[in-house]
């Protein structure tokens, strides 16, 4: 399955766009494996080619890892520089989500 489900993930990464995020679970639905969101990470750390990492955040739109840690720092950096907007650790989306059921709020749009 490795193979298979690390191919799918790191398409759906590379082509997250520019400015957006999507989250592990995101990922892991858009892929086409909808109950695998822990495995994302891991299957992106075995791409042989750089993938956009940093778009990928946690299912509470909050940067991936450890307030104040180095990769902490590059994951905001790097959104910012896209023009996506942080307020204390956590993207602050383009549009509302009051128009959303609370399902899509926390867990995303069904891909």
């Amino acid at each position: 399955m490795n193979n298979k489900f690390d191919q799918a993930i790191w398409e759906v990464v590379a082509n997250i766009p520019s400015g957006q995020v999507k989250a592990y679970g995101e990922v892991a639905r858009a892929a086409g494996f909808p109950k695998r969101a822990r495995m994302v990470s891991k299957a992106m750390g075995r791409s042989p080619e750089p993938l956009p990492w940093y778009r990928v955040v946690k299912s509470d739109r909050s940067l991936a890892f450890e307030i104040g840690s180095t990769p902490y720092q590059k994951q905001a950096k790097l959104l910012k520089k896209e023009g996506v907007k942080l307020r204390d650790g956590i993207v602050v989306p383009l549009v509302s989500d009051k128009d959303k059921s609370l399902d899509e709020a926390i867990w995303g749009p069904r891909d």
